[in-house]
């Protein structure tokens, strides 16, 4: 075994690499850490959620049903309403006893934004009962 103890050409040479051994020892400490804390951070509640059965609703003639377009226009039933006029609307629907139940359907591709905006209005008017309407999968003009 020979070493260099340094010598006849009295210059240094400069070390150009670089020592990664400690840089892996640091990073497979952190990797184990993490592999055991990530099974206690992730928590969940064990619930058994209920099963469901799509039955179609049948549609009391006093339900109103709002329409959402995807540009985001508002109907009523089939009447164009702003959101002001809608908001006007629904606070005289829900001092009605009986409250009416409010139906929202929105287009596939309507932004989420105007749906909300929709439900807030109805959580500001008083309307307590809110329901969402879909389309079965198995209806004839489904997916066109």
């Amino acid at each position: 075994m020979g070493m260099n103890v340094g010598g006849g050409s009295g210059e240094e040479e400069v070390m150009s690499n670089i020592n990664t051994t400690p840089l892996v020892d640091v990073m497979l400490v952190l990797l184990i850490i993490f592999l055991i804390t990530i099974p206690v951070i992730t928590q969940s509640v064990k619930l058994e959620l209920p099963d469901v059965v799509n039955e179609p609703s049948i549609a009391k003639p006093d339900d109103i049903i709002i329409s959402v377009d995807k540009d985001g226009q508002i109907y009523w039933n089939v009447k164009p309403m702003t959101q002001d006029e809608l908001l006007e609307r629904m606070k005289l629907e829900a001092v009605k006893v009986p409250q009416p139940e409010v139906h929202i359907q929105g287009d596939q591709e309507a932004r989420f934004e105007f749906i909300g905006k929709v439900m807030v209005m109805c959580q500001r008017s008083g309307i307590a009962r809110v329901g969402f309407m879909s389309q079965p999968i198995d209806a004839p003009n489904a997916g066109s």
